[in-house]
């Protein structure tokens, strides 16, 4: 009976806030924009104003009235859009060619959790700094880095993207590790990075894993061994992703693999080496998103051959040409010396280029498709009114020249400045918390 009391009084103190005191208003903030780029519509709109108000757009139009007492920022001078999307990353691992030579294997034996978890918040708020306000974070984040990441961003303890994480990859026996038997007892080298699901029972287990522990999108090895998952496994994980409302993302190798992936039912594909005319054709026929993860040529110590960037550049015209869904993805998660995690992934914007790819489809790949494939664009990805405030500014039209993204000189993420004439000021995020929930998870 006193424990039933105590527990009945905790669950009070908890529920109950620490004193009436109304709430006090929200900070309004009006933003004018001397350019305003719709990337669905591929357009582009002059001399408005943005007013937000706490987190979320409350007004947006040419002729709407800064409220008084209201901060003004004037981007008179710059192009306003939406925050980009990278949706396939692993913010939680940064292989090098020291001291692991590139061998992200060396990696995840050396680093623990923890200080992986310290990395992804790094990486993140170089992503932020670069306009990805949204970030599809694929597993390969050790012991759930990938979730404290995303709880201690909605928390209000640091800056960092919008966090779609997969917790830890499932897979067949060993995941796309190959330990010897003495490495591979009770499976010990190959935990925490795979989760080996080989029967139905345990794939509905590893499923139910990931969503307890904090999992937004469930990612699974489609073929990685030969034991790849078939066509109705794969329909298991989307059926038991979907009671809580999750989509599957598959690591794809093969074009068998690709195949059962898509008469699976998968949501996205990851990696594009296996797609062909034919597979391309039926994705876009049932509405499968194609995250690509095209390596650009010129990254230092990451040397693409001619022959393998051509047919790169031939898959994504071919994507292209068959209408199927197409989302910017770099995979990249390594280090290249002198660049930023963000810097490193608006590499990527060349394959798109040299694939032909008009820059207002570009631009929807990295911004409209991302918000979709991360199913999040019913509250973020839009400038109108009810929508998150993730906004960035830059001095070019990137409907003119892509690569005007590299110059990304202001982002305001949840309605707060993260950056501003180019130079970062985080301290509005850093807060001591838990300030936006209780055990968010």
């Amino acid at each position: 009976m006193s424990k039933l009391i105590l527990l009945a009084g905790l669950a009070l103190l908890v529920a109950a806030p620490a004193s009436a005191q109304p709430a006090a208003p929200a900070p309004i903030t009006a933003i004018r924009a001397g350019r305003l780029l719709d990337p669905d519509g591929g357009r582009v709109l002059t001399n408005q104003i943005i007013v937000v108000e706490g987190s979320r757009i409350r007004d947006v139009g040419p002729n709407v009235s800064v409220p008084a007492g209201a901060q003004v920022i004037d981007l008179s001078g710059m192009t306003v859009m939406p925050g980009l999307v990278d949706s396939h990353n692993h913010l939680a691992l940064t292989y090098k060619p020291e001291p692991e030579n590139n061998v992200y294997y060396y990696t995840y034996v050396q680093d623990s959790t923890a200080l992986r978890a310290i990395q992804a918040a790094s990486n993140g708020m170089q992503m932020l700094a670069a306009g990805f306000t949204v970030v599809r974070d694929l597993g390969n984040n050790g012991n759930y880095a990938d979730t404290a990441l995303r709880q201690a961003i909605e928390q209000g303890w640091l800056p960092g993207p919008t966090i779609i994480n997969s917790g830890i990859i499932i897979g067949g026996m060993g995941g796309q590790f190959s330990p010897p038997p003495e490495m591979a007892k009770d499976h010990n080298i190959v935990y925490p990075e795979y989760l080996d699901a080989d029967t139905p029972d345990e794939i509905v287990k590893a499923v139910r894993q990931n969503i307890l522990f904090g999992a937004k999108v469930i990612k699974i090895c489609v073929d990685c061994k030969p034991y790849g998952y078939t066509a109705d496994e794969i329909r298991l994980f989307v059926r038991e992703a979907a009671k809580a409302g999750m989509k599957v993302a598959g690591h794809v190798q093969t074009p068998a693999g690709a195949k059962n992936a898509i008469d699976g039912g998968i949501w996205s594909i990851e990696h594009s080496g296996a797609l062909n005319d034919d597979l391309h054709k039926q994705m876009a026929a049932k509405g499968i998103w194609r995250a690509g993860t095209e390596t650009p040529t010129g990254l230092q110590g990451h040397p693409v051959s001619q022959d393998t960037y051509a047919r790169t550049i031939a898959g994504m015209k071919n994507a292209y040409e068959n209408h199927v869904k197409m989302t910017f993805s770099t995979d990249a998660d390594y280090f290249v010396a002198g660049k930023t995690r963000g810097e490193l992934c608006l590499e990527f914007l060349k394959p798109w280029k040299d694939a032909g790819i008009p820059n207002a489809d570009i631009l929807r790949a990295i911004t409209t498709n991302g918000y979709r494939i991360a199913d999040i664009d019913k509250t973020r990805g839009t400038i109108k009114p009810g929508y998150f405030a993730d906004l960035i500014a830059l001095p070019g039209n990137p409907l003119d020249d892509v690569d005007a993204l590299r110059n990304v000189q202001f982002v305001m993420k949840d309605g707060l400045v993260f950056k501003r004439d180019g130079v970062m000021t985080p301290a509005a995020f850093f807060h001591g918390g838990p300030v936006n929930g209780w055990r968010i998870r």
